[in-house]
């Protein structure tokens, strides 16, 4: 599943390509979302939000697309004219100069602002949103203390923290020094304001650079002398999808464990118990 950074930079691509107040063309040709998109039709896109891992397109007069990507959900974006749809094209957006498709996404419907609201209010707080009302380490901080849940599944609850996915879960961890079994309730507050900070800053990079990269400079593959991480996720990561193999900073095999039915990763030395 798409972690938040991946949401938030698809928000931009759609601001950019559409957003600039002309009237835009919408179908479904699979036909799951026809009668939505024949209300789209034609009118300008006025906004492109994300909140953790939900989009939001705001049409004039009709409302929002809401779009949860899901497991399985991708969008591509192309250069007019629009070629032929491939595929189970859920929505397709286009004018004269792109076009955008969505196929299967788990969720792809028309909201009221009460019903976007309804949806933001329930999740946590998105580092990528850190700076607007609401959207801090402070407002998660109750969610956290109070629980016996180990702190690497709250760091999948979207109520808790919004966009963080099983990636950045395992490398912030790693990052802070933290075994993720322990409790949410056994972490100081500086700890997790540790998180936040940590978090913040490399789901923004994330977003600049298109990719997940956690590894500190001393840790790059320059710097070591290690080949580049060959992984379909790109990016150099600390121990996310690395089980056995030595941690870049101690050299003890990486551990794997399922927690909460997702694989979870994690160095038993740099995250002692």
């Amino acid at each position: 599943m798409p972690e938040g950074h991946t949401i938030h930079r698809l928000a931009a691509a759609y601001g950019e390509r559409f957003g600039g107040g002309d009237p835009v063309r919408a179908r479904s040709p699979q036909g799951k979302f026809a009668d939505g998109a024949a209300l789209v039709d034609g009118q300008p896109l006025i906004a492109a939000e994300a909140h953790g891992k939900h989009l939001f397109l705001g049409f004039t007069g009709v409302g929002w697309v809401h779009v949860h990507l899901g497991l399985y959900g991708k969008v591509a974006f192309g250069d007019g004219p629009a070629p032929a749809p491939v595929g189970q094209v859920r929505l397709r957006l286009a004018t004269a100069e792109h076009w955008a498709d969505l196929r299967g996404p788990a969720r792809c419907a028309l909201v009221t602002d009460a019903e976007k609201r309804a949806v933001t209010d329930r999740l946590g707080p998105d580092p990528l949103r850190a700076g607007e009302p609401g959207q801090d380490a402070e407002r998660a901080w109750p969610r956290v203390t109070g629980r016996r849940v180990a702190i690497a599944e709250l760091l999948l609850d979207q109520r808790v923290i919004a966009g963080p996915g099983n990636i950045y879960r395992a490398e912030v961890l790693f990052r802070r020094g933290i075994d993720p079994h322990r409790p949410g309730r056994g972490l100081t507050r500086r700890e997790w304001d540790g998180i936040w900070d940590d978090l913040v800053a490399l789901m923004r990079e994330g977003v600049r650079a298109g990719r997940i990269d956690t590894v500190r400079p001393e840790h790059t593959p320059e710097a070591m002398g290690r080949p580049p991480r060959q992984d379909e996720h790109g990016g150099e990561v600390y121990v996310y999808r690395r089980a056995g193999a030595p941690c870049h900073v101690c050299g003890t095999p990486v551990r794997t464990a399922v927690l909460a039915a997702r694989n979870l990763f994690w160095c038993p030395v740099c995250q002692p118990r």
